[in-house]
């Protein structure tokens, strides 16, 4: 259940960079799999410094699972763009859905123009 502004969630600004990693479903973007729970540990969830956004996904009988080929959206919050990149990619890793996936290289570019000023 999200919170929206008006809805007492509001919004917040947090100055730093933000990286995103994408957990998909195994095939996609062609045919995959669908009704897969999905497990999101309390240290995934409640962290500060991560930010887990639905978009594939829909409540079964109270049961947190698989509906679309984008399943999650997990974005680290850090100092810099490395540590970012690699706290989203923590934080996708501890979700627990069978046949998905994420890529590693998620702002590989930008860390690399950082490192080469």
């Amino acid at each position: 259940e999200g919170r929206g502004p008006g809805e007492g969630g509001g919004r917040r600004w947090r100055p730093g960079p933000a990286v995103t990693t994408v957990v998909a479903a195994e095939g996609y973007p062609g045919d995959y799999p669908k009704g897969l729970a999905i497990e999101v540990p309390a240290e995934v969830a409640d962290a500060d410094d991560l930010l887990v956004l639905h978009a594939g996904t829909k409540l079964d009988g109270g049961r947190l699972v698989t509906s679309g080929g984008r399943i999650l959206a997990v974005t680290g919050l850090a100092p810099t763009v490395a540590d970012a990149a690699a706290r989203s990619r923590e934080g996708a890793a501890m979700i627990r859905i069978d046949r998905s996936f994420f890529r590693r290289d998620i702002g590989w570019r930008e860390i690399a123009r950082r490192q080469n000023r």
